[in-house]
């Protein structure tokens, strides 16, 4: 059996992503759940134990289990901290826009965290101030999701910038102002 190197390893975002593509391809992951169940003749034998979950959340810990990591109980999902990384790794054209979609996709599930605050703010009869704030928040954070993906595809159709640095810019003399960027 060949070694997987780190550029060709499955990630947990991967994992999550073919688990939510036997639904359909286009699901995002952040709206699928699996459940397992033991057979009925099984079920005496191993307790009738039965588990299930968001299919991200099950995408962590089966590359955990894969890969040989440690398993916490209860993982708090560090995606943004790894879409950080990638953005200083992210050399090609493509990798960048797929950060700018991967960060959009963070921001729905944010979105969806923040819904779930806000109900729960009404459910516990919080100031009405909290609600409301809650509630332009979720819309804010959606509308820069959707910008951000509609931005993506920009940086996967524009070439790569050059590796040696860029020239200085010229400046107007006697005005002391640089040209407009175009």
């Amino acid at each position: 059996m060949e070694v997987a190197t780190t550029t060709d390893a499955l990630t947990p975002h991967d994992l999550a992503r073919a688990l939510a593509a036997e639904i359909d391809p286009d699901v995002p992951t952040r709206d699928v759940i699996a459940s397992f169940r033991l057979r009925p003749q099984a079920g005496p034998q191993f307790g009738y134990k039965s588990c299930g979950g968001p299919v991200q959340a099950l995408a962590q810990s089966l590359h955990a289990r894969l890969y040989g990591l440690p398993t916490d109980p209860d993982p708090l999902p560090t995606a943004l901290d790894e879409l950080l990384q990638a953005t200083r790794t992210a050399q090609d054209n493509e990798q960048q826009a797929a950060v700018l979609v991967q960060l959009a996709e963070q921001l729905r599930n944010a979105a969806e965290i923040i819904k779930w605050a806000q109900y729960n703010a009404h459910w516990r009869q919080l100031p009405a101030p909290v609600f409301d704030k809650l509630k332009a928040a979720t819309t804010t954070v959606r509308h820069l999701a959707d910008g951000l993906e509609q931005t993506s595809p920009a940086f996967a159709a524009r070439p790569a910038p050059a590796t040696t640095p860029p020239a200085t810019l010229p400046t107007t003399h006697g005005t002391g102002t640089t040209p407009a960027r175009r």
